[in-house]
């Protein structure tokens, strides 16, 4: 019986991936990558294959819902499976893990950077002050979910930031920070909820893992047109400040002294 290794990509480019992740993905006789959750917008998956040396197979969604393709090849040998960010941050991920142990497969896990602790330390707020994260997702005429707005109330009510992460398809489309700000006012004027204003303190940030990560907090309805560059992007809605995160938005993402 193999092994089946969650290796961790980080946030950016082939250079995220950890030494240990490295060896991993190199010694492993069949390599799976997914890019369904995330995606590393400075690289490519060539170039990843020319530096793990090694052929990369690129799986959609319902291959690693369905798991027979890297299970199959974790019973015959090693297998690394390479995912953007930290491993485990999707369900489908766990879900295939457990599969696997019920198998009798040796499983373990290389950690990669992430956008969870990434995007509070690039804005210098404190991680131990997030409530619950959120998604907007891609919405339509029959389908505009509520629970973004109603995580981002809760949170507040509490004090506590909220991260917002943003929808992406398999098809190569992402959703903006603009867009989904848009969206979230949209959605508060639809419930006449103050929990997400145009005067809302909010930060946006795109191109996090970059040399020159684009970031900038104001009010929300200043950040709908915020230039990010190419997404990934996300949004984060802060709860209470202690003073030095105030500097930290002042100094590091442009915040408007006295907002």
């Amino acid at each position: 019986m193999g092994e089946l290794v969650f290796v961790g990509l980080g946030l950016f480019d082939e250079k995220d991936i950890t030494l240990k992740g490295l060896d991993a993905a190199r010694a492993a006789d069949s390599v799976f990558a997914e890019f369904y959750t995330s995606s590393l917008r400075g690289t490519t998956v060539a170039t990843l294959e020319l530096m793990i040396g090694k052929a990369i197979r690129s799986l959609t969604r319902k291959d690693i819902e369905q798991g027979s393709e890297i299970l199959d090849a974790a019973r015959r040998g090693s297998v690394a499976l390479l995912i953007p960010g930290d491993p485990m941050s999707a369900t489908t991920h766990v879900a295939l893990r457990l599969r696997a142990i019920d198998a009798g497969i040796e499983t373990r896990i290389v950690h990669g950077p992430s956008i969870v602790s990434a995007a509070a330390g690039v804005l210098g707020l404190q991680s131990y002050k997030f409530g619950r994260a959120t998604t907007v997702p891609f919405t339509g005429d029959t389908f505009r979910p509520a629970s973004p707005l109603d995580v981002i109330e809760e949170n507040r009510k509490r004090g506590l930031h909220t991260l917002v992460l943003l929808d992406l398809t398999e098809g190569g489309e992402f959703l903006t920070a603009g867009k989904a700000i848009e969206y979230l006012l949209e959605l508060a004027a639809e419930r006449k909820s103050d929990a997400f204003t145009a005067d809302t303190l909010a930060c946006v940030l795109g191109q996090v893992g970059s040399d020159r990560p684009r970031v900038a907090a104001g009010r929300a309805k200043d950040l709908v047109s915020r230039d990010l560059g190419r997404p990934l992007h996300c949004v984060i809605i802060p709860g209470e400040l202690h003073f030095m995160e105030k500097e930290a938005l002042v100094k590091l993402a442009g915040l408007p002294p006295g907002h």
